[in-house]
């Protein structure tokens, strides 16, 4: 493409790209101008991407095939517990030095089946559980089996732990109500398409499990695995945000699935951690302003939590922000976009602003 063209096709200015090529090896483009970058590269054909990946050194997007599959599975299940609820339980917790828009503290709690569990409990009346479990399953099947039927026992877990911490009557306490994994692919046994096709499995495992047997979900025919890593599986509802050469990454409803391939370059879990917590809260206080309202109440929610704090944080998961990285502004869009949490941003922003009004 032209000079001209090729602005065209990004949506940005003729001066822009000429400040690119003109600033040499040297120049960094702002957040947004790489995140734009990247959304291009992802998108190009496979012959631009093999020409991109051979001028940076970088032909390999996988690491070396292994003999088994490593996943690091992390699980959150927020509820809904209220303001007056999450600053009992804060006082007796560690406040969080991140993202102080969002205010949080947080405690380890102890899980029957969780290498670590952490109660992360936001004053805007969120509490989250984050688990921490290690997989080595024969196949991605079996490892999405597992996580349906784990959901049996995690919930009430989940309601129990908030009871005894509140010291409340079983009936007071909500039921957790949704349940989200990201997986952490360390190893695998596949190479090339098929490795692209493991992590869009992992982040929608719905496809390999028969959610609707009697005994409860069980494994698909092992065939159906097999056939989708052979031919390469895709859903509409898949974003990806991974980098060619630093990480294979993609956001699903049910989930994220993620595998670094340059520790020095690809994002740390703590990042992906950090932002699946912020979205899960939000998601979460924006599903309890919506259960109001399908209950014939006026929502409600203390001043300080109000519609212009939803509008502060819409604006925050929307907007790139300086010191954020390329790899940062795709994975928040990539998760935003298959939470469906902007839209609720601003339905919920919406009724609280009439319910005032």
């Amino acid at each position: 493409m032209s000079l001209r063209d090729f602005a065209a096709y990004l949506g940005v200015s003729d001066r822009t790209v000429s400040n690119w090529e003109g600033g040499g090896a040297s120049y960094q483009p702002r957040a947004e101008s790489q995140a734009v970058l990247d959304t291009a590269l992802d998108r190009a054909a496979s012959d631009a991407k093999a020409r991109f990946a051979a001028a940076l050194g970088t032909e390999g997007s996988a690491p070396p095939a292994t003999g088994r599959i490593e996943v690091e599975s992390h699980k959150f299940l927020p509820v809904f517990i209220g303001v007056e609820h999450a600053g009992r339980l804060r006082a007796h917790m560690t406040p969080s030095a991140d993202d102080q828009w969002l205010e949080s503290s947080s405690a380890r709690v102890d899980h029957p089946e969780a290498q670590d569990c952490v109660l992360h409990v936001f004053a805007c009346g969120i509490a989250v559980f984050h688990l921490v479990q290690p997989h080595d399953p024969t196949a991605l099947t079996d490892l999405a089996v597992w996580r349906y039927r784990s959901y049996a026992s995690d919930l009430p877990w989940a309601r129990d732990k908030l009871r005894d911490l509140l010291d409340e009557a079983h009936a007071s306490v909500p039921n957790p109500e949704y349940v989200l994994s990201l997986y952490w692919l360390t190893t695998g046994p596949w190479t090339g398409d098929a490795y692209d096709a493991a992590l869009r499995l992992l982040s929608t495992p719905s496809v390999l499990v028969d959610r609707g047997a009697p005994g409860g979900p069980a494994p698909l025919d092992g065939t159906v695995e097999e056939t989708l890593l052979a031919t390469g599986f895709d859903h509409p509802d898949i974003v990806s945000f991974g980098v060619r050469g630093v990480s294979t990454a993609y956001a699903g409803w049910s989930g994220v699935a993620y595998a670094s391939h340059s520790r020095e370059r690809s994002l740390t879990i703590d990042e992906l951690v950090t932002c699946e917590l912020t979205v899960q809260a939000l998601w979460c206080f924006t599903r309890q302003i919506q259960q109001m309202i399908e209950d014939g109440q006026d929502p409600s929610m203390p001043e300080q939590y109000g519609w212009r704090f939803l509008r502060a944080a819409y604006s925050r998961l929307t907007t790139a922000r300086a010191q954020e990285t390329a790899q940062h502004v795709l994975m928040r869009e990539a998760i935003m976009k298959t939470s469906g949490l902007a839209e609720r941003l601003r339905a919920a922003q919406d009724a609280l602003r009439e319910s005032v009004g």
